[in-house]
């Protein structure tokens, strides 16, 4: 998609964002995990090939980001998805406020569409999140 992006004429740049998840860490930032947390990622990455492929898309974007002129990105990481039948109240932090194995939150799918739809939306809330990897919860697995 970004190879694609970048052949389009014109200078115009164009949005990317990535459905993620919680249980990619942010090598960008080098965000620190537990020691059990990242047992189990290591044994998720090395048995479920989605998961990689997270990580490596993520890793793309942030590691590409220089060179792109018409790309930027954000990586939206929800928690532990659930179904909902309309949106709640969500906070969205720079990095994971619970463990993503052991201690998950909960996130509606519903609440991630409506904060990926903002971010297309909202030149302001882009800004915010621009190049970085927010994590969002549910409100209720906040408080």
């Amino acid at each position: 998609v970004c190879q694609a992006v970048e052949q389009l004429p014109g200078n115009e740049k164009v949005k990317v964002i990535l459905m993620n998840t919680n249980g990619n860490r942010n090598r960008k930032t080098d965000e620190k995990i537990g020691f059990r947390d990242r047992m189990i990622i290591g044994l998720l990455r090395a048995l479920l090939p989605p998961h990689t492929d997270n990580e490596q898309a993520a890793d793309y974007l942030w590691q590409n980001e220089e060179s792109f002129r018409k790309v930027q990105w954000t990586a939206v990481r929800p928690d532990n998805l659930t179904i909902e039948g309309h949106v709640t109240d969500y906070q969205c932090f720079e990095a994971p406020i619970r463990s993503a194995i052991f201690d998950t939150g909960k996130t509606s799918r519903i609440n991630v569409g409506d904060f990926m739809s903002r971010l297309i939306l909202d030149d302001h809330l882009w800004n915010q999140w621009r190049g970085k990897m927010p994590v969002i919860y549910n409100q209720t697995s906040v408080d």
